[in-house]
């Protein structure tokens, strides 16, 4: 059942960056890409979401991305190590 939901929110993530520049110019969609969702923010929002089970902390561990990655990584539990 958890991973149904990783890989909704995932796929959530994805749609987002995919369609949301459909009718921007090229110029505003270089801008937006270079600048929109990383890799970090999806992997901080996933890895936050089977954490803590919070949206509003999801959204603040993704905005802070890597270092929300590096934390976990070092202060996961042996139950998140698989």
């Amino acid at each position: 059942m958890k991973k149904i939901y990783t890989t909704f929110i995932l796929g959530l993530f994805i749609i987002y960056e995919g369609y949301s520049q459909d009718i921007i110019d090229s110029e505003t969609k270089r801008t937006v890409i270079s600048n929109g969702i990383g890799l970090g923010s999806v992997i901080a929002g996933v890895t936050s979401w089977e954490r803590n089970k919070s949206v509003l902390l999801a959204i603040i561990h993704g905005f802070f991305s890597w270092l929300y990655v590096i934390y976990f990584v070092l202060t996961r539990k042996k139950a998140e190590r698989k």
